[in-house]
C-alpha cells in the first residue's frame, strides 16, 4: 500500500493478473497514522492547527484464477480514494472545521498473453464515493458550512499491455485507468460534479543476480481535475465580496515515483527494501491538504510455505511542508 497526491489511498490494482499460481487469493489491510499540523501567518489572529490528520485503516481483497494457458481473469475490492482531517483546536483558523471522504471500488480485469513474451489486459471499475464536510472560518460564508453527500457510483475501465522475458523475471507494464465523474447533491439542494481523476502508471522489474529483483513504478494523475465546488459555498473575498470557491481542490497533476529492491533470503525467507517520491511543487495548497510531496522508505518481509505466504511492512513518509 503507498499514499500518492490529492486523495489518492491504493494506486494500480492490475498487477494480481501476474501472480503465480492457476489459482491466488489475497487480503491485505494496512494502518496509517500521519502527524500533520501548521501555524498561522505572520499577522493572522489564530492560534496553531494541532495534528489536522486523522489515523485510518485501509483494506484491499483481490481473486486471481487462470482460465487457459493464455486467459486470466481477476477481481479486486479496495478503497482507492479517501480523507479524514480534523481542526480538533477551536483557536486554529479553521478550529472545528472537519472533512471524511470515504469510497470502494469492485474491479474485473482480464489478461490474455498474446504470445510468452506479449500480454494485453483491461476490465472494468466501479467506485463508490460518499463523504461529509464542515468548514467553519470567518473567510466563507455561510459558516458554518455543512456538506454531506450519500455514496454516488460510477463506471469506468482500465487497459494496459505488459512485455516480459521469464528467463530474467523481466516485466514492464503500462495501465491506463480512466477518470469518472460523481454527480452530487448537498443535503438535498444544488448538484454538482466531483472528479475522480485518470491515471497511468508503469511498472517494471527485473532480475540482477540469482534470487534478486529490482522494481519500480512510476505514476501520473491528473488531479488537477479534482474539486469540490458546490454552488451554495463562497469565500469571502477583500474588495470583491462573496465569490463561489471551491471547498477542496488539486493545484497540479502528481507524478510518483517508487524504486526497490527484493531478495529471496532462504526457501522461505524474502525482504524488500524500496524508496518512493513525490516531488514538492511549490504550490498553495487547500485549507483540507497541507502538504506538498514527499519521500517515503519502506521495508517489507515475506515468510512462505507450501501455498500460503504471509508479508508484513512498515513505511515511513517524510511529507513536504506548504501554506494554505
Amino acid at each position: 500500500m503507498a499514499t500518492a497526491g490529492g486523495i489518492e489511498r491504493r494506486g494500480d490494482p492490475s498487477q494480481i493478473l501476474f501472480e503465480e499460481g492457476r489459482n491466488y487469493l489475497e487480503f491485505s489491510v494496512g494502518t496509517v497514522r500521519p502527524t500533520v499540523s501548521g501555524v498561522p501567518l505572520s499577522g493572522i489572529p489564530a492560534g496553531p492547527t494541532g495534528n489536522i490528520a486523522n489515523s485510518y485503516q485501509a483494506y484491499a481483497f483481490g481473486y486471481k484464477r487462470d482460465l487457459s494457458d493464455r486467459v486470466t481473469l481477476a477481481f479486486v475490492v479496495d478503497e482507492p480514494v479517501g480523507a479524514s482531517l480534523d481542526y480538533s483546536n477551536a483557536l486554529a483558523f479553521f478550529g472545528g472545521s472537519s472533512a471524511d471522504v470515504t469510497s470502494i471500488a469492485y474491479t474485473v480485469i482480464a489478461r490474455y498473453e498474446i504470445s510468452d513474451r506479449v500480454s494485453v489486459y483491461g476490465g472494468l471499475w466501479l467506485i463508490g464515493v460518499d463523504g461529509t464536510i464542515t468548514v467553519i472560518s470567518p473567510a466563507s460564508t455561510p459558516s458554518p458550512y455543512d456538506l454531506s453527500v450519500s455514496k454516488d457510483y460510477q463506471l469506468g475501465y482500465l487497459a494496459g499491455i505488459a512485455y516480459e522475458i521469464p528467463d530474467i523475471a523481466f516485466r514492464i507494464a503500462a495501465t491506463y485507468k480512466s477518470r469518472t465523474r460523481h454527480d452530487f447533491r448537498n443535503n438535498g439542494g444544488s448538484p454538482f460534479e466531483v472528479e475522480i481523476p485518470q491515471a497511468v502508471t508503469v511498472h517494471a522489474q527485473t532480475g540482477i543476480a540469482a534470487d534478486t529483483l529490482v522494481f519500480g513504478s512510476v505514476r501520473w494523475r491528473e488531479w488537477s481535475e479534482f474539486r469540490v465546488q458546490p454552488a451554495d459555498f463562497f469565500s469571502l473575498v477583500p474588495g470583491v465580496g462573496p465569490v463561489n470557491t471551491p471547498i477542496a481542490s488539486g493545484t497540479s497533476d502528481i507524478w510518483t515515483y517508487e524504486l526497490g529492491i527484493g531478495r529471496q533470503f532462504t526457501e522461505n525467507w524474502s525482504g524488500a527494501l524500496a524508496i518512493g517520491y513525490e516531488r514538492d511543487l511549490g504550490d498553495t495548497v487547500g485549507n483540507f491538504s497541507g502538504t506538498d510531496g514527499f519521500v517515503s522508505y519502506s521495508l517489507a518481509v515475506s515468510y512462505q510455505v507450501e501455498s500460503w505466504e504471509v508479508t508484513t511492512g512498515l513505511t515511513y513518509f517524510e511529507l513536504g511542508s506548504a501554506d494554505s
